[in-house]
């Protein structure tokens, strides 16, 4: 596998805060999807901890907070909110890719629908950036580091088919979070600067 880290590196470096906006499961949601893998992270791999779960919606590459009419921003991803009904992500057993350990979700059709207007409004209210929309719902839950190259896929994929349960866990989706995020080389954190309701949730 690949230093997913060393990637990242080329478009984001190490301690650069960039926007993103996402979905973040409650502490509850979080443990109950990385429950069935505790344990499971070879050395090369980073197990992400339940507190920095995410779902990427999108990542404004180089935009910092300084860089945006934020109150701007917020009214118009508020007024959005307000016409976009919660719904339910259903996450199932994980995929190993080249840089990440990750479980997709669905439905997919208003994710991609936010995700698109995130895009758009943070476009309007910011300077120029290079927009990363995330393609399809998903939450990492590892990914490659420093010896990256020493971690066998196959194994790995033969240790994720030993569990042998169905496993399936489930993330509403009644806000969106904007924060400001870095990465240290190991770990991906952030700031939260905002969370904005969906329609009918109280504030």
């Amino acid at each position: 596998m690949e230093n997913f880290f060393e990637r990242l590196a080329r478009f984001w470096p190490a301690g650069r805060r960039d926007l993103h906006w996402h979905i973040l499961p409650t502490a509850a949601e979080a443990s109950l999807l990385a429950a069935p893998y505790q344990g499971l992270a070879p050395p090369g791999l980073q197990s992400v901890p339940t507190r920095w779960m995410h779902c990427t919606l999108l990542h404004a590459i180089g935009l910092g907070i300084a860089d945006v009419d934020t109150d701007a921003l917020l009214k118009e991803v508020t007024s959005y909110a307000r016409t976009r009904p919660p719904f339910t992500l259903t996450c199932d057993r994980p995929a190993v890719g080249t840089v990440a350990v990750e479980i997709s979700g669905w439905p997919g059709r208003p994710f991609t629908e936010i995700v698109e207007t995130l895009t758009q409004a943070t476009a309007r209210n910011g300077a120029a950036f290079k927009a990363a929309p995330s393609r399809y719902p998903h939450i990492s839950i590892a990914y490659t580091s420093d010896g990256a190259e020493d971690v066998d896929a196959v194994t790995l994929k033969a240790a994720l088919a030993d569990i042998e349960q169905p496993i399936s866990g489930t993330v509403v989706v009644d806000r969106l979070h904007l924060v400001e995020q870095w990465h240290d080389g190991a770990h991906i954190t952030w700031r939260s600067i905002a969370e904005v309701p969906l329609a009918g949730v109280p504030t």
